[in-house]
């Protein structure tokens, strides 16, 4: 039987009203000062509005366990729009089977509204704690986790709505592996009119050498090798980070969050770089869907400006956990160096007590040479060219953009996702830049000469700028000539 809650109502009997109606937004104020969303928009919806079943009809048609472990919800927030917060614990309560839901435990992160979430503990099985200051996600979410009395975590973001089945088929996959991490497909509620749009099934989380989260398209290969079972779990390099499931005595082992992170940011790439490191696995469940508000900016300021906190918590994932790769961040964002990250000794610690392996281990990070690739004081340059374009050289200037180019394992040398593409292979053919393709050998280079030049393979001819002046980069015959010396400012090919 389930305890009853004293002095609890169930979800069904709360009065959404009452709750928003104080905060409703003013006639000629902007809706969306407040949350950077349409705030009236969200406030006419009812908290327990119905949504689009965005999953795969084999999903619709799949028979979860019920002996699943029951899981503690955390959902920190800070100054959240109230009928967001409202509809992300009630599309919980609504959305799971009942004794799946231990507790919903509400971190309230030093709203400037105590009832904003002290309201919300009249639910049946929320609980609220509420920060005395601001703390920022990172210890929010480990207070949260540490009151928690689940053996299974889940933190959601606290503008989220859950589909059908949302819970099972994440459960199900910790239930069977604890060192599993797990994640929805996550779903876009549109921040200026809320409808619920279903998102592909074919992303995964990826990070450039910048180290901001994007979403990855998967290979065609990767496609086509899941069309006999298209809602089996994807392995990610990354978690977007607001949504995920996880182990508690996992979590806990595996050093909960760097507690010297602030706000926001870094976080999910620092959870990432551990979970793969240190001997476990981050997947994206296909049967599993979450619709979230994704905005353009945050709502919130951040003591000491955005952009800072960022490259500090980026620093601190980076150096504690990328080897020597950490200086391919430093050359996509030079300015980083010069934000100090504070002390990350009990970090490495960390790594060294888990007996985690090196970088490497992370999956799909393909590049071998990334930054500039010099000449003298010229560097390779797209010249703002796109597809089918020709490529260049233009004195360098150290601040990545054009001059941005990564040498892969697979041979390619890449410009975002464009790249160096022989199109006749005869001395002084111009290169192109195409669309990479992953088995194309008009687009294979290696290094010779201890890295000192770039020769096509299919041609045996190197990348010549002889005739940079008129035309644009050629391939020649190779010779000692100095418009063939190329060199990437970062190499991590011996």
């Amino acid at each position: 039987a389930t305890p009853s809650f004293s002095g609890k109502v169930r979800w069904q009997d709360f009065d959404q009203e009452a709750y928003v109606g104080v905060t409703m937004v003013r006639s000629g104020q902007d809706t969306y000062a407040r949350n950077k969303f349409n705030q009236v928009e969200s406030d006419k919806l009812q908290m327990d509005r119905n949504i689009p079943d965005t999953r795969h009809d084999q999903c619709q048609r799949k028979q979860w366990r019920i002996d699943l472990p029951a899981t503690s919800v955390v959902i920190t927030f800070h100054n959240e729009a109230r009928s967001a917060l409202l509809r992300t614990v009630v599309s919980v309560l609504k959305k799971s089977p009942s004794h799946l839901i231990k507790e919903i435990i509400l971190v309230d992160d030093y709203s400037n509204d105590p009832e904003d979430g002290s309201l919300l503990g009249k639910i049946e099985k929320v609980r609220v704690l509420r920060n005395d200051r601001r703390e920022g996600l990172m210890r929010s979410r480990v207070r949260g986790a540490d009151a928690a009395q689940a053996k299974v975590l889940t933190f959601l973001d606290s503008h989220c709505e859950c589909n059908e089945h949302w819970l099972e088929p994440l459960l199900e996959r910790v239930a069977e592996d604890k060192i599993r991490v797990v994640s929805p497909i996550i779903d876009v509620i549109n921040m200026d009119n809320f409808q619920y749009v279903g998102a592909s099934a074919d992303l995964k989380g990826g990070f450039d050498w910048n180290l901001v989260f994007k979403w990855d398209y998967m290979t065609p290969e990767q496609r086509r090798a899941r069309q006999g079972n298209p809602v089996a779990p994807i392995k990610t390099p990354m978690i977007a980070g607001g949504l995920f499931v996880m182990d508690k005595f996992y979590f806990e082992e595996l050093g909960k969050y760097d507690m010297m992170m602030d706000v926001w940011g870094g976080e999910n790439l620092e959870i990432s770089f551990r979970v793969w490191q240190c001997g476990g696995s981050l997947e994206i469940i296909p049967c599993s869907r979450v619709g979230h508000v994704f905005r353009k900016q945050h709502p919130y300021t951040f003591p000491g400006g955005s952009g800072t906190v960022f490259a500090r918590n980026t620093r601190r994932a980076a150096e504690v956990w990328m080897d020597e790769y950490k200086n391919f961040y430093y050359a996509a964002v030079p300015s980083a160096r010069n934000v100090p990250y504070g002390n990350i000794q009990s970090r490495l610690e960390l790594r060294k007590r888990l007996n985690c392996k090196s970088f490497k281990w992370v999956p799909d990070h393909q590049d071998i040479a990334f930054g500039a690739l010099q000449q003298g004081t010229n560097c390779l340059d797209t010249l703002g060219h796109f597809a089918d374009g020709v490529v260049g050289v233009y004195e360098c200037h150290n601040a990545g953009g054009n001059q941005e180019w990564a040498l892969t394992k697979d041979k390619s040398v890449k410009h975002v996702d464009l790249c160096l593409t022989v199109v006749e292979r005869a001395p002084g053919s111009l290169i192109k830049l195409q669309g990479c393709r992953e088995n194309d050998t008009r687009q294979k280079w290696e290094q010779i000469e201890s890295n000192s030049k770039l020769r096509h393979v299919g041609s045996n001819l190197c990348l010549d700028s002889r005739n940079a002046k008129n035309g644009g980069l050629t391939v020649e015959v190779c010779s000692p000539s100095l418009s063939q010396q190329w060199k990437f400012t970062l190499n991590l090919q011996q």
